[in-house]
């Protein structure tokens, strides 16, 4: 059933206590085939919980936690190799963790929730990188209005770079 077009999410920081459900995430077959092995990206997640270039989020439906999403600066990393992005841009990544809430539309109503909340916080761009060959990801995100514009290789591996503009004032 697809998702409803009202349904809203909450975003909570992620604190010490996720990281057990997160790891259950990051061992799904359909969350481990995008992401390194759960210890290192848990190390990784840990590190950020007080990070000032990542931000670390659980996504939550109706008081359950059901997705990780994570939004990061890349102006704010040394050799990060999306600096090149317009300053105040930011990134995000996002894995539905529990598999049952796979392909129903959750992803690209996240995203989109999400980045409105950006834009209304001012922020002018937001990017997002899936594998090339991760085809699920790529229609989400572009339902939640992303345009590809570059293929890259990085120490992540391959990415399709997507953005999303905040929308121009009138004038």
């Amino acid at each position: 059933m697809p998702v409803d077009p009202a349904v809203l999410y909450d975003f909570r920081p992620v604190t010490e206590k996720d990281l057990p459900m997160i790891a259950g995430w990051l061992a799904e077959p359909h969350v481990a085939q995008w992401w390194d092995d759960p210890e290192t990206e848990i190390a990784g997640i840990r590190d950020h919980i007080d990070s000032i270039s990542v931000e670390p989020s659980i996504v939550e439906l109706d008081g359950k936690p059901i997705a990780y999403l994570q939004s990061y600066d890349p102006h704010l990393e040394d050799d990060h190799p999306y600096a090149d992005q317009p300053f105040g841009t930011l990134g995000i990544d996002l894995s539905i963790g529990r598999p049952e809430l796979v392909g129903l539309g959750h992803g690209s109503a996240i995203v989109r929730q999400f980045v409105e909340q950006l834009f209304e916080e001012g922020v002018p761009r937001v990017i997002i990188d899936p594998d090339p060959s991760n085809g699920r990801a790529i229609r989400a995100y572009e339902k939640a209005g992303f345009v590809a514009f570059d293929t890259r290789t990085s120490e992540y591996g391959p990415a399709l770079m997507m953005a999303r503009d905040a929308p121009q004032e009138p004038n």
